[in-house]
């Protein structure tokens, strides 16, 4: 298994955890009865917010991450870029759900934007390839 892969499948992991802690969350706010077939839900607001918030954010990243890792992989493209970029993107990822949670507007910014550039420099392997490909056609 390569680090890309393994990191895939823990940002995975992150991925689940954090559905799991909105759920929770919102269970708190909303009480259990909250969480069977509501035709209208209330809104997440407090805590619960800043995890759905999160989470939403993590599934707007967490397509790209793993279709540049499949890519990287795919291909043997494999390289020291793809390795930090992959463990950059996982820890920034993780070091976010506390900053959002705690409502640190400005380092969950910059948290974020280190996790983007984790993305970026997985795919530094590919630019090469990928370019030659669109020009060749």
């Amino acid at each position: 298994m390569t680090i890309e892969i393994a990191m895939l499948f823990w940002a995975s992991v992150l991925g689940i955890a954090q559905v799991c802690l909105y759920g929770l969350a919102y269970v708190r706010q909303e009480g259990l009865g909250a969480t069977g077939m509501v035709d209208e839900p209330r809104p997440a607001t407090g805590f619960a917010g800043r995890m759905e918030r999160a989470l939403r954010n993590f599934l707007e990243t967490f397509p790209i991450f793993a279709a540049v890792v499949l890519a990287v992989y795919a291909t043997e493209r494999t390289s020291f870029w793809s390795e930090i970029g992959t463990q950059i993107y996982f820890w920034a990822r993780l070091g976010y759900l506390p900053a959002y949670a705690a409502g640190l507007m400005w380092l969950r910014t910059l948290i974020w934007l280190i996790a983007l550039s984790g993305i970026v420099l997985c795919m530094v392997p590919l630019f090469d390839k990928a370019l030659l490909m669109v020009l060749m056609e």
